[in-house]
This record gives structure tokens, C-alpha cells and sequence, in this order.
């Protein structure tokens, strides 16, 4: 016993030291919070260090995470911030260039990189070099790289652009030898949503859809580069066309990229950093030995504006009840717009939406929202990012003017609904399921023996119910009859431009154009556009955590060229994970697009659920 005794008070005593390290480890870091001032900005190159991905809004902070070093998930680069900052920096004499950093960065939806390629288009006008350098240049690094001055390329990189394409996985074979069965319920011909579930292949209809969809975004793809930089344009039609012809016969793929004129200067990393030292200055102390400012650094000298423009932004999956940013909770994002009418001042409202759609129920929870905006005399512009569809389509219904970018995914306009039974894998295991019933609906749907036809029934008029409310919403948007929406909807998925011409979108144009055009409608000068973020902003402990959680600047990708050339296996397995989340969460009637970017979101747990529950559930 004396033995036990001992080893109990050495456990009590770890667990105090480690109680006491943490509580010394988090005080030490709120006084690091509090009592911090950022260093002023001195004479320099703007260092656009992008590894990570390019989104929208970005999600939520994992404070804990952050803090203990845990938060795994690739850094997310809100585009609008960097916008402003390059706009900014263009005027700014302390900025003398702008180093594009490429390594390890993931890429971002087409229309994002647009707007970002933009702005750095007016650092070139201003008259600064903007300097881009990459081990691999892909399809979406290659777009932002084509709007550089310089673009560097190491001896052992690579340009391998392919243009959008590759393949879904379809999970019917296994689901047949696991006994699963999906029943399915859409209306819309082109509703591919549920065809990994029910195929192993895609129908000629999906098909079809997908490659017009994936044509049309390539033209536009090119069509931004050739602008950008005229002189790669044959080069890159070769390297899309024969990519092994456009070696010449040789195996040297960094000289192929500069004969080509898709870069412009070999040189590795340290050559690259001397040329920055060249235009911004040496600093001994700053990684790579040039004069650097950070993003953090710089984006902290960005004022938030408080004026009479509202914007809201819609990103990620809409789901129900409240999310943080980076997901679309319907009412987190209907109650910020509601608390934005509430304050009085403001005279337009901008909905900036990048979502594939979602739950019914969450989207109309916004558009209502928005509506109540236009009740109060507010005009309302939507402005559509990388995706708009389903239930972003839906929430963009609502606004006085749609406004795209040729490169927005938008349409989807149909629904469906997916419902597991395992019927097959009881029978596998050797079991059976057997009840009573006191109505047609008891214990419906059945998840064991498969759903009756009269809940079949019940849930597909439900599908069609919301496919009805669907067009008649477009409808009343876009001045058409529900006919006349039902034959460009059936679940087609658009690129903006196409879209524009059926007239589902009105004009062309990113958010600084849908800004504009709420200022014209409210009768605004175009000093008097300010914005307001209708969104809560990260408090200064949890940005003090983000800043935890970023990588040190010295910390490089990987450098084999290769190595980010091809989409990362991970993420591969987190759509996978996010498909079969999709299965055992039914049933559900979702107004969202198969062919647009994946997020994954956790889901939540429905448990011992009866009839009404179910139905209750399926309506949201």
C-alpha cells in the first residue's frame, strides 16, 4: 500500500507541475498580448508569402489549437485583405516591390485569383516591380504569377499547367458489398449530387454539364493570362496542347519554361532574395537578407471602414443555426445583417457570397433577411466570388442586381435528397429487423428494412416542393416565368459568363464593382462608399493566437517541383470523408452543387429520431 501511496502522490504532483506550466505558459502569453506593439514599418519589399490557400472569409481560430501548436489545417488568405493591401501599398513610398512568395501555396477559386491578379496589375502601373517566385508553378499559381513583373524559376522547377479537370469518386460498388442502399430523391435532370452514391460512373448528363462547365473556365482561364502577359501566350498553348512536344525533345523543364517565355529568369532562391535586396533594400536580420514587411505587419496598419455600405459575406456551406466564419450559418449571417438594419446608418447593402449551397432552410433564413433589407429601402447588389450556387443562388434571388465574374460557378438551380437503409448489411451480418405499425408513417423512414413507398413518396413531393419554391423565386428575381427558369435549371451548373447571357447574372464584376453599384443605387458619391463588415471581428487574444499558429517566415515548402503539382492526398481523403458524412447524415434536402470546390464542415449527430423529427429534419 505504501508503494501505491507513493506512486499516487507522484501522479498528483506531475498533474500540478503540468497545471502550473500552463497556467505560467497562458499568462505569459496574455501579457505577450496585451503589452505587445507592433514594429513600425520601415522602408521595404512587401512580402506576399502565400503558403496556404486563398478563401473568402477564413474559418474560425482553434484558440486551443493555435496554443498548443495543433492546428494542422493549411493557413487561409482572406482575398479582400489582400486586395486592400496591395491597393494600399501602390501609393505607399515605404513599399518598393512586391515579392510574390508561390512555394507552398494551394491555390484558391478562379474568380479570387482574378481579383487578386488585378490588384497586382495597379502595383505594375504604379511603377513597382512585382517579383514572383515558385519551385512549381500549377494552373492556380501560374495565374497569379502571370500578373508579375519577374517571374523566377529554380533550375529544378517546373511550369506544368493542365487546366480543370480530374476525377469524383463513386462509392456504389462498395456501398454494394457493404449492403447499403441509397435512396435517392431530386428533381432537375442534371442533379449529379447524388451520382457517386447510385453509379460508378457519370451519367451522359453530368458528363456533358462537366465539360462545357470545365471548357468554358479554361477559355477563361487563358484569356487572363494572354492579358496578363501577351508574350507567354503561344508558349502556354503549347504546353496545354503537347506538353511532352513542348520540351523540344529535351528533359531541362525549367529552360523549356524560359524558351517558352513562361518565365523569366532562372535563379534559385538565395539569387531571388538578392534581387529583392536590389529593389527594396538589405536588412542582415530579415530572412533571406533583404528589407521585408510582412503581411501581418502591414495588415495592421489597415483602417476598418464604418461606412454606409453593408457587406455580408456568404462562405462555405450554408448550414442551419449559428457557424463561425468560414461556414454559412444561416442565422449567424441573417442576425448580422438584421443587427446591421438595427443601427439606422446604413443606405445600401452588398451580399458577398461564395458557397455551393446547403440547407434549404438555412438559405431562405438569408435571403429573408436580405429581403427585409430592401423592405427598409435598401438597394441590395450581389456579388458572386467562385461559387454562387444552389443555396448561394438562392440567397442571391434577393437582391435588387446579381453580379458575377466570367469565372463565377453559379446555377445549380435543383434539389435533392439521400436517404441510407441497410437492409443489404443486415442480411450479410445474419440479422433482421421486425416491428408493428400504427400508421403508414410509424417508424418511418425505415433505415433498416428501407423506406416505405408512402415515405418515399413523402420526401420526394418534399423535393419537389422546394424545386417549385426554387423557380419561383428565380423566377420573380430574373423577370421570367417558372418555365422559362425550369429550362436553363434541371440542377445545370454555369460559368459566369454563360450565365449572363441566359440572364441569371446581370453584369460582370467583382466585389469593388458590386460596391460601386450599391453606392449608384443609394444614390451615394464616390467619397461617400464607404464599407461596413457586417461580421464579428476576431477579438485581439484570438488574432494573438492566429499569429501563434502562423509559420515562421524562414520555414519553406517542400522543393521538389513536383511535389505540388498534384492535388494533396489528404485532401482527397477529406472529400471522401466528406461524401460519407453526406450518406449517414440523411435524410436531408439540399439545394447544393456536386461541381463546385468541397468544403468540409462537421456535421451533426442526429440520434433517436422518430417520424416527426425526421421530417423536420428533412425540411431543413
Amino acid at each position: 500500500m505504501r508503494f501505491v501511496a507513493a506512486i499516487w502522490k507522484l501522479l498528483v504532483g506531475i498533474k500540478d507541475a503540468l497545471v502550473l506550466l500552463l497556467m505560467l505558459l497562458f499568462f505569459g502569453a496574455l501579457y505577450a498580448a496585451l503589452s505587445s506593439r507592433p514594429a513600425p514599418i520601415t522602408d521595404g519589399v512587401l512580402a506576399l508569402d502565400l503558403k496556404g490557400v486563398l478563401v473568402e472569409q477564413p474559418s474560425e481560430v482553434d484558440a486551443l489549437a493555435a496554443l498548443a501548436g495543433m492546428g494542422g489545417a493549411a493557413k487561409e488568405h482572406r482575398l479582400s485583405t489582400l486586395v486592400a493591401m496591395l491597393r494600399e501599398a501602390k501609393d505607399d513610398d515605404r513599399v518598393k516591390a512586391v515579392a510574390l512568395d508561390l512555394d507552398g501555396f494551394l491555390g484558391g477559386g478562379q474568380a479570387s485569383l482574378n481579383s487578386l491578379g488585378q490588384a497586382l496589375d495597379e502595383v505594375r502601373k504604379s511603377g513597382k516591380t512585382v517579383a514572383a517566385f515558385a519551385t512549381g508553378y500549377t494552373n492556380d499559381g501560374y495565374q497569379l504569377a502571370a500578373h508579375a513583373s519577374e517571374i523566377w524559376l529554380p533550375e529544378l522547377g517546373a511550369v506544368a499547367v493542365a487546366g480543370p479537370g480530374g476525377d469524383n469518386l463513386y462509392y456504389k460498388g462498395l456501398l454494394d458489398k457493404l449492403g447499403v442502399s441509397v435512396n435517392t430523391y431530386r428533381v432537375g435532370e442534371f442533379k449529379s449530387a447524388v451520382e457517386p452514391f447510385t453509379r460508378s460512373d457519370m451519367s451522359p448528363e453530368a458528363r456533358a454539364n462537366a465539360q462545357a462547365l470545365a471548357d468554358a473556365l479554361l477559355e477563361t482561364w487563358k484569356d487572363g493570362i494572354r492579358r496578363a502577359r501577351p508574350a507567354a501566350a503561344p508558349g502556354l498553348d503549347q504546353m496545354l496542347g503537347d506538353p511532352v512536344a513542348a520540351l523540344a525533345g529535351g528533359n531541362d523543364l525549367s529552360r523549356a519554361a524560359l524558351r517558352l517565355k513562361l518565365v523569366d529568369r532562372i535563379g534559385e532562391r538565395q539569387a531571388f532574395y538578392a534581387r529583392l535586396a536590389e529593389l527594396g533594400g538589405e536588412d542582415s536580420d530579415s530572412a533571406g537578407g533583404f528589407s521585408r514587411i510582412t503581411l501581418a505587419a502591414y495588415q495592421r496598419g489597415l483602417e476598418e471602414g464604418s461606412g454606409p455600405i453593408g457587406v455580408v459575406t456568404v462562405a462555405g456551406e450554408i448550414v442551419d443555426g449559428q457557424a463561425g466564419p468560414g461556414l454559412a450559418g444561416g442565422e449567424t449571417i441573417a442576425r448580422a445583417i438584421e443587427k446591421g438594419l438595427a443601427v439606422g446608418n446604413l443606405k445600401a447593402l452588398v451580399v458577398r457570397i461564395d458557397s455551393p449551397g446547403g440547407s434549404v432552410l438555412a438559405s431562405e433564413r438569408i435571403r429573408q433577411a436580405v429581403l427585409a433589407a430592401r423592405k427598409q429601402g435598401l438597394p441590395v447588389v450581389a456579388s458572386m466570388g467562385d461559387v454562387a450556387a444552389s443555396g448561394g443562388y438562392w440567397v442571391a434571388t434577393a437582391a435588387n442586381t446579381i453580379i458575377a465574374e466570367p469565372a463565377t460557378i453559379t446555377g445549380s438551380i435543383g434539389v435533392f435528397g439521400i436517404l441510407p437503409s441497410f437492409q443489404g448489411t443486415l442480411d450479410k451480418l445474419g440479422l433482421a429487423a421486425d416491428g408493428i405499425r400504427t400508421t403508414p408513417l410509424s417508424g418511418e423512414p425505415d433505415v433498416l428494412n428501407g423506406p416505405s413507398p408512402a415515405a418515399n413518396a413523402l420526401i420526394q413531393a418534399g423535393v419537389e416542393q422546394v424545386y417549385a419554391k426554387f423557380l419561383a423565386i428565380a423566377a420573380a428575381s430574373r423577370k421570367k416565368t417558372p418555365a422559362e427558369i425550369d429550362r436553363i435549371a434541371q440542377g445545370r451548373v454555369w460559368d459566369g459568363g454563360t450565365a449572363r447571357q441566359l440572364g441569371l447574372v446581370d453584369s460582370f464584376g467583382d466585389l469593388d464593382e458590386a460596391i460601386a453599384k450599391a453606392g449608384e443605387l443609394a444614390k451615394l458619391g464616390e467619397d461617400e462608399r464607404g464599407i461596413t463588415l457586417l461580421e464579428e471581428s476576431p477579438d485581439g487574444w484570438e488574432g494573438f493566437l492566429a499569429g501563434l499558429a502562423e509559420d515562421d517566415e524562414q520555414d519553406q515548402a517542400p522543393t521538389d517541383a513536383f511535389a505540388t503539382l498534384g492535388p494533396a492526398p489528404q485532401a482527397l481523403v477529406a472529400r471522401a470523408l466528406d461524401d460519407v458524412r453526406r450518406i449517414v447524415s440523411g435524410p436531408t434536402i439540399q439545394v447544393r452543387c456536386l461541381d463546385c470546390p468541397p468544403s468540409v464542415t462537421v456535421s451533426r449527430t442526429r440520434t433517436e429520431l422518430g417520424w416527426r423529427d425526421w421530417l423536420m429534419a428533412l425540411l431543413s
